[in-house]
Formats: structure tokens, sequence, C-alpha cells
């Protein structure tokens, strides 16, 4: 990929951008999943909860879960899978999947998740291998979206589902008007306070903005050529869920 991404509101370099977000991740690490839930006020478990339930996985089947972090979809994943299933657990960044490796063993969650570090764009797995493939709050982050896309499609088995959480563009004026307020006043702040970072929050509230919309995510999964595509917006599309099958 060539020319100039987007890092928030500024432009960078490919390279600088994957550079920019492993030192965002490697800063926040530790204290993600608490900033996760004063973020949102605890709101992101139960988006995370709707998520994997629409999902449709089902015992015995293979998970792929990008930018998986810390484990809180791999770890829900893990009980539907079974004991015959797998997860696997990617992240391009070696900092969260430690804290993801800890915090699931913490939670007795073992034997059927395993943890490996890639990027999404470059995917080191078979054609046809996963049943269902999942990211989380990880796509605004990937230097080239549409590359990640057309990996997930290959990596997928026919019948197979991508499901994508991530925050999206409220509905509604005075939600976007409120929530501006919030992100760009608060979550600074908020970073600083328990994480002693304002910077990646300040960031956070950028990537958001600068993330596509409801319509142009979902065109992009058509165009990487699944289908069936269709999206579910949750708290007035703060959040929206957004699937596709290969068929």
């Amino acid at each position: 990929m060539s020319g100039e991404v987007d890092f928030g509101y500024e432009k960078v370099t490919p390279s600088e951008k994957e550079q920019r977000v492993r030192g965002v991740f490697d800063s926040v690490a530790d204290r993600y999943d608490l900033m996760n839930d004063l973020m949102s006020l605890g709101v992101h478990r139960l988006w995370k909860r709707f998520f994997v339930e629409q999902s449709g996985v089902r015992p015995g089947q293979s998970v792929l879960d990008l930018a998986g972090g810390t484990g809180d979809i791999a770890q829900r994943m893990a009980r539907r899978v079974g004991s015959d299933g797998r997860v696997i657990i990617a992240d391009i960044n070696d900092s969260m999947l430690i804290e993801g490796r800890k915090r699931l063993i913490d939670e007795g969650v073992s034997g059927n998740v395993h943890y490996l570090q890639v990027n999404a764009e470059h995917l080191p797995f078979d054609d046809s291998e996963f049943h269902c493939v999942t990211i989380a709050f990880g796509l605004r982050n990937v230097t080239d979206k549409s590359k990640a896309l057309a990996e997930m499609f290959r990596v997928l088995r026919f019948g197979g589902r991508v499901m994508i959480l991530e925050f999206s563009h409220p509905t509604t004026t005075a939600l976007k008007t409120v929530y501006d307020a919030y992100s760009f006043q608060v979550l600074p702040k908020l970073g600083q306070l328990v994480a002693g970072d304002a910077d990646s929050y300040r960031y956070l509230a950028e990537s958001i903005r600068m993330h596509p919309d409801q319509d142009t995510l979902l065109s992009m999964l058509e165009d990487a050529g699944f289908e069936r595509c269709r999206y579910h917006n949750l708290t007035g599309g703060i959040v929206a869920v957004h699937s596709g099958y290969r068929l």
C-alpha cells in the first residue's frame, strides 16, 4: 500500500501507522479492560454479548478472532465451540496478546484457545480454514482495511461468516453532539487519569470519526466478495455490528 493513510486526523505513511498503532496499544495494554469499562460504563460487555450471540457459532467449529486483544470475544467463543472446537486469538500487538493470555488462563479458559501474533492484512492460514472470522473494535486500526477484508474472505469456509463489531456513526444529530463532547473532552482526561496516556485516547476518538460509516463499510464487505451483508446499529449507531457470508 503506497501513499498516505489516516492515523486519527493525521496523514502518515502506512509503515508509520503500523508503528504508531502498535505504540498506542503497548501503552494501554495493562489498563485496556479497565478503561473499556470506564469509557462505556460497562455497556461494551452487552455489545460483545450480542455480537457473539449473533455469530451463530456452534460446538466443534473453528473461529479466528482478529485484533483479539485481551480476549473478551475469544472467551465467549471458546465456550460456544467447546472442547472439540478451536479459537485463535490473533493480534498484531504482542502486549495485548500477553494480557489476553494471562486473563483467559486466570478465567480457566484453555485447551481450545490458541494465540498468534499476525497482521490482519497477511493471514498465515490456509484458504477456507475457519467457520467464522470476527474482529471487534480493531478494524479501524488496520492500515489497509480492504486488504484485511479480502484476507478474511479467503480464510473463511464456504458458508462461513465474518462478524465485525466497531464504533460507528450516531444516527441522530443530538446523539452525535453529546457523543463528540464526551469523546474529545472526557476520554483524553480519563485516559490520562487512569492509564497515564491522554494521547492514545485522543487517537481513539479521532480514529472513530475517520472510520467508514455503516453504509460505506457494508459496501466494502460486498466489494470483498461477501454476500447477504447487513448491519445492526447498537446504542443509536455509536456501535454497529456488520456481517456477511462467503457463499
